[in-house]
């Protein structure tokens, strides 16, 4: 369990979304953290490749072919 205090404008900004959606504030809140980590975790381990030693790096070419776009 977690309990957080909001600034009141993104207090009210969440309020209206769970109003306008019929959603419960909490998943509005999950959702956002659950986003915000997902990023902060893929920017740690690309910044944690780039200090690597034996980086192997492919071109952009190489990885739109892989993606198949």
């Amino acid at each position: 369990m977690l309990s957080i205090r909001l600034p009141k404008d993104l207090e009210l900004r969440v309020n209206n979304l769970a109003k306008t959606t019929q959603r419960p504030k909490s998943f509005f809140i999950k959702e956002a953290l659950r986003n915000y980590l997902e990023d902060l975790e893929d920017y740690y381990e690309v910044k944690k490749r780039e200090d690597s030693k034996n980086k192997e790096l492919i071109s952009l070419e190489e990885l739109e072919e892989a993606l198949e776009l």
